[in-house]
């Protein structure tokens, strides 16, 4: 009698550690995106990493269009509750500029290339802050409905024709992208886009311009919501993320075309921010989401180019597809005819601005 009660005292005492192990578990909050782009990130190191590491929790939230300001907000009040925020470029240099997320040591804190090739290195110009690990290239471009318009769409223009293509149409509710678009229509040469965005009046054109289809204006603020809206049919054209078109056309099999004229190329990846109260365990998963062999796994999920130069060669077909994945980047020669790259540093210095210029705008 008394060996069944050590036995069963033992096995509720194995029960009870158990439990506290799993209580234990150390949960990291990753800021992302959402849809098909959080879902290339589950299925290439998300859901590996936590298979490799039975005490970590990676717990997804969606709020990486707002992160700057939440971020800010969370600094102020001492309470930062993320361990990693995915955004893109010009962002991640904001934050750094402003001491909000920590400075990165990419040949230490990172994995080298297979063949021994240095992060820093293997990563080259798309370290575009110290801050910043980059994760992939991507574009910002339109898809549009081919069973609702009269004839293809060819041009970025046609977005701003609403005789030819009457319908509504989905812009992301902020200046970025669209300042660029609406002066490209209204004139202005590509190279000197910038320059011009520089100025007072040059913003007003470009808000000028954006009056002429406001009415007409879905806005969206999650990479998501064109491509649900496409599928609706709420919109004729719109908007977002290449990856999430190619999503919507090659798996949703949905009558949606790409209109790649004047993509916006662009980079996302990831930066840690300070007050983390898991800095140790999220740099660990941070070295392994970013290696090589990841970032070419990220793209047998969604359409977007691998940031690692030492990736590229392992891009392949998608993972339950089996197409060829190459064709459908931005960066494929058929689809790059007409692009322009997102300065970094222009809207690092000027978004605050414009951002407000533009929400006052939206208010009139």
């Amino acid at each position: 009698m008394k060996n069944i009660m050590r036995a069963m005292m033992a096995s509720a005492l194995m029960a009870v550690i158990g439990f506290a192990g799993q209580a234990m578990a150390t949960e990291l909050v990753v800021v992302s995106w959402g849809g098909a782009y959080t879902a290339s990130q589950q299925g290439a190191y998300h859901a590996p990493y936590m298979k490799q590491n039975p005490g970590i929790k990676i717990i997804n939230d969606d709020s990486a269009g707002t992160a700057v300001a939440k971020l800010r907000a969370m600094s102020q009040a001492g309470n930062v509750t993320w361990d990693l925020i995915d955004v893109v470029a010009a962002d991640a240099m904001r934050l750094c500029d402003e001491g909000l997320v920590e400075v990165i040591n990419h040949d230490s804190d990172l994995a080298a290339a297979p063949d021994g090739t240095t992060a820093s290195k293997d990563f080259g110009d798309l370290i575009v802050s110290e801050c910043f690990v980059p994760q992939i290239v991507y574009s910002t471009t339109f898809g549009y409905r081919t069973d609702k318009v009269s004839r293809p769409m060819s041009s970025v223009c046609d977005i701003f024709d609403t005789k030819s293509f009457p319908g509504k149409r989905s812009l992301q509710k902020s200046p970025l992208g669209n300042l660029e678009w609406a002066l490209i229509c209204d004139g202005v040469e590509p190279g000197k886009i910038y320059d011009v965005l520089a100025t007072s009046a040059g913003a007003d054109q470009a808000l000028a311009k954006l009056d002429s289809i406001k009415s007409d204006v879905v806005w969206w603020t999650a990479g998501a919501q064109t491509p649900q809206l496409l599928a609706d049919g709420e919109v004729i054209v719109g908007s977002t993320y290449n990856g999430r078109l190619f999503s919507l056309i090659a798996e949703e099999k949905q009558p949606v075309a790409m209109l790649w004229d004047w993509q916006m190329f662009d980079l996302d990846g990831w930066v840690v921010p300070k007050g983390t109260k898991n800095k140790a365990e999220v740099m660990k998963f941070l070295r392994f989401a970013t290696d090589t062999q990841r970032l070419a796994d990220q793209s047998k999920f969604i359409s977007y180019g691998p940031a690692r130069v030492s990736s590229a060669p392992l891009v392949g077909k998608h993972g339950k597809l089996g197409i060829e994945m190459a064709p459908h980047m931005p960066t494929d020669p058929k689809n790059a005819k007409t692009t322009l790259l997102t300065n970094y540093e222009f809207w690092a210095d000027n978004k605050d601005e414009l951002d407000a210029k533009f929400n006052a705008w939206l208010l009139k």
